[in-house]
């Protein structure tokens, strides 16, 4: 169970009671100013993860590795676009759970993440193929 959507509106709802106990209307105002500039904090960080992203290819990473070495389980979809600062490539069809995306370095090295209701729940790191060294004639 998913405590987060339980706990800000009972927090919420707490405080404005506490709020409205303590100074009264004017609790409520202070307690609701409060609520509104938490939301436009989060709305305003949604908005600058999301314009950076935009700015750049879909799908692409700087380091495949680095990204597959900083990934754990539980993160947000959200949280992994701030990461790579770009859009993963959706390798699934549109709204359906699991989601699949895909993130490529410039090496061909690739992030395959899998998410489920937005939480990352595992994702895997495919490298390309190495040639062997051709050898040496004298």
């Amino acid at each position: 169970m998913n405590f987060n959507k339980i706990l800000a509106p009972l927090a919420i709802v707490v405080l404005t009671i506490g709020a409205w106990r303590q100074f009264g209307w004017a609790g409520i105002a202070l307690a609701a100013g409060g609520v509104i500039m938490w939301i436009l904090l989060h709305f305003t960080r949604l908005m600058h993860i999301l314009k950076k992203a935009s700015q750049r290819p879909i799908g692409h990473v700087a380091s495949a590795v680095m990204l597959n070495a900083k990934l754990k389980k539980g993160m947000t979809l959200m949280h992994v676009i701030a990461m790579t600062k770009s859009l993963g490539a959706l390798l699934t069809p549109k709204d359906e759970q699991p989601e699949i995306f895909l993130w490529t370095d410039p090496g061909q090295s690739s992030v395959s993440c899998t998410f489920v209701a937005g939480k990352l729940q595992e994702w895997a790191l495919t490298r390309p193929a190495q040639e062997p060294p051709a050898p040496d004639v004298k």
